[in-house]
């Protein structure tokens, strides 16, 4: 399959492009600058420069294609005005890709979040949300699964809280770069809250499943660990950088505060029993053992 992938040169993106390649499909990757030209060139894959807000770009990209998939998101958390931007960027995107396909039987797989259910594991059956601070993600995800009726074998990989490669990614990443520039490894609130997660080459594997096997409609769960309580954590990254590990206010969080601060374990039993899934990587404790002071 000739496949359109957003964010390819990304954490996850690169693992996903690696494993595309890897198995038989080849690659048309949106490469925002010079430097991601030549690391998705360099990684197999061919570029076609442009970004989310270039519109025709994607249309075309998409046009060219036999399957899509969507990872690119501006992942700017710096105030809720550029959270909120971003969002709409990406829902823009998302709809000018689901239009071009739209006929065709054509995979087009986008990413999401795990949903957080209160007192369980959230599952596949649960819906997204569609309200908060990234709900516009929600709405714009559940319009890409809403194309099933129009001609598109649609699917979402859900995505946990972290996604990591080498200790570094995801949310983790964030409380790790946090800590180096505060001097402390804080967590919210108590720090019993439970985040999911999944190593990125065992997500890509993930993505790779959806574009060949996923039915039209489907959502699926890249869960490797179904919830690490965060205070364990903060504890691993602290103990790495030698730093204190204590809670801290969840203002520090800026936007997504309210989200780091919830509780929001989620499995993947039906995702491995469906497609055949099988994580393989290191944990996330495991790999957060590779920070580096």
């Amino acid at each position: 399959m000739r496949v359109f992938v957003t964010g390819g040169t990304g954490l996850i993106g690169s693992a996903v492009v690696a494993e595309l390649l890897g198995n038989g499909h080849t690659v048309l990757a949106l490469t925002r600058s010079d430097a991601s030209a030549q690391a998705a060139s360099a990684a197999g894959a061919e570029p076609i420069r442009g970004g989310l807000a270039d519109l025709d770009v994607l249309r075309a990209g998409a046009a060219q294609a036999d399957g899509v998939i969507h990872l690119a998101f501006a992942n700017d958390f710096s105030s809720p005005e550029a959270l909120a931007n971003a969002v709409a960027e990406e829902s823009a995107a998302l709809a000018t890709l689901g239009e071009e396909l739209v006929g065709s039987d054509r995979p087009f797989v986008a990413c999401s979040g795990t949903p957080a259910v209160p007192g369980r594991a959230s599952t596949e059956a649960d819906p997204i949300p569609t309200e908060g601070p990234v709900g516009g993600r929600g709405r714009a995800v559940t319009g890409v699964l809403s194309l099933a009726s129009r001609g598109v074998r649609s699917s979402a990989v859900r995505l946990p809280r972290t996604v990591h490669n080498d200790g570094a990614g995801g949310f983790a990443g964030v409380l790790t770069g946090i800590a180096r520039q505060s001097g402390v490894s804080g967590y919210p609130g108590d720090g019993t809250q439970r985040w999911p997660a999944v190593h990125a080459l065992d997500a890509a594997v993930l993505f790779r499943l959806a574009l060949e096997q996923a039915e039209a409609g489907t959502s699926w769960h890249a869960v490797a660990d179904e919830g690490d309580p965060v205070r364990d954590i903060a504890a691993v990254i602290g103990r790495r950088l030698g730093l204190p590990v204590e809670s801290v206010p969840v203002e520090t969080y800026g936007p997504l505060g309210v989200i780091f601060a919830a509780d929001q374990p989620s499995s993947s039993a039906h995702t491995r029993q469906a497609l055949g899934w099988e994580p393989k990587h290191p944990s996330l404790l495991e790999d957060l053992e590779n920070i580096q002071p």
